[in-house]
């Protein structure tokens, strides 16, 4: 697409669902077979970024 062109708006209706995985206790899974307290806790997960953790 040229810079000044919009990008394309999909309608509800051709949306698809997005399952998220994650790895747990060493193996992958989809989040939406956690239970609910495993739901709570992948929320409250801090995410580590390697740009805070520079020295010096």
């Amino acid at each position: 697409m040229k810079k000044e062109e919009k990008h394309p708006v999909l309608k509800n209706e051709d949306r698809q669902k997005c399952e998220i995985w994650t790895r747990v206790m060493g193996y992958h899974r989809p989040v939406s077979s956690f239970n609910t307290g495993k739901k709570g806790e992948f929320k409250e997960r801090l995410y580590f970024v390697e740009a805070r953790a520079k020295v010096g």
